[in-house]
């Protein structure tokens, strides 16, 4: 038989995707990490994880472990919680997509911790998502609905993105009169093999075959570029502050979704935090929306 506790260190493991990342996660150090994946190993008589130059990757012992330890874990969390149905206590741990996470959301958390002190709040606001369905976090704010029944999925809110530059780049170089004429500025957006979902695709869908001067990964990135004069971007409204429309003719019209997973959907803590996103949007609305 194997202990528990070394369950709970292969989810971390498996989840970060490195023994450094679950030692972080664990406060533990990465060899502590290794001996507790290689005990269960040992005692479950199965190979889960190879180690290779690019972190741990699952075996097919390992993703079947995984999806027993996801399981395990909803139980034993589920537990945790039957004796305080109510208290709004926990870790809530969300990933968002870059800008409204950095823009929208940042901001607006230290009013949320205000409102339930017991509540501890992780935001994962990156180019790319955790996944909510592997319980790699506890909720997701994404720019598509995701397409699996462990998730209860809701619109969150709609947004508009249109063209901008800051007004020394326009006093520069001017401003293009038609859609046409944008290959004749410089352009900044997304570095095009980075991309990792079809709605950040902007420039192809305003003019096909715009390409940018400058790229990054990062719409945070972007709008640094051009805030300091770089070109002409595709921004979400809620970034432009500072910054001057262009062309008033385009405009892009994204959804952000909200994800929980099914089997923390309804604990007091999440039904909170919902709540508090709905009205956080709802009451952003007019940052949402192209001016």
């Amino acid at each position: 038989m194997f202990d528990w506790d070394d369950l709970r260190v292969f989810l971390a493991a498996a989840r970060t995707g490195s023994l450094a990342g679950a030692g972080e996660r664990l406060r533990v150090d990465a060899a502590t990490v290794g001996r507790r994946v290689a005990r269960l190993e040992s005692a479950l008589k199965s190979t889960l994880v190879i180690r290779s130059p690019a972190g741990l990757q699952l075996t097919a012992a390992g993703a079947q472990l995984l999806e027993i330890a996801l399981d395990a874990e909803t139980a034993m969390l589920a537990a945790a919680h039957v004796a305080r149905p109510d208290v709004v206590a926990g870790t809530v741990r969300i990933s968002t997509a870059e800008g409204f996470g950095t823009a929208v959301l940042a901001p607006a958390l230290p009013r949320l911790v205000e409102l339930y002190p017991g509540l501890k709040v992780e935001l994962a606001a990156n180019a790319s998502f955790l996944s909510a369905s592997r319980r790699e976090v506890d909720m997701t704010v994404t720019l598509s609905a995701p397409d699996t029944t462990r998730l209860i999925v809701e619109a969150l809110a709609p947004y508009q993105l249109a063209l901008y530059a800051s007004r020394e780049y326009l006093a520069r170089a001017g401003a293009p009169r038609s859609i046409a004429a944008l290959p004749d500025f410089q352009i900044v957006g997304y570095v095009e093999d980075l991309i990792f979902a079809p709605e950040l695709r902007y420039l192809d869908e305003i003019l096909p075959g715009l390409k940018p001067t400058m790229a990054s990964s990062s719409i945070q990135a972007q709008r640094g570029m051009v805030l300091a004069g770089g070109g002409i971007g595709v921004l979400p409204a809620f970034m432009s502050e500072g910054l001057v429309r262009v062309l008033d003719s385009v405009m892009l019209e994204r959804r952000l979704w909200l994800s929980t997973h099914r089997d923390v959907h309804d604990t007091a803590r999440m039904r909170a935090v919902r709540r508090w996103l709905r009205e956080l949007a709802q009451g952003a609305e007019a940052r949402l929306m192209a001016a």
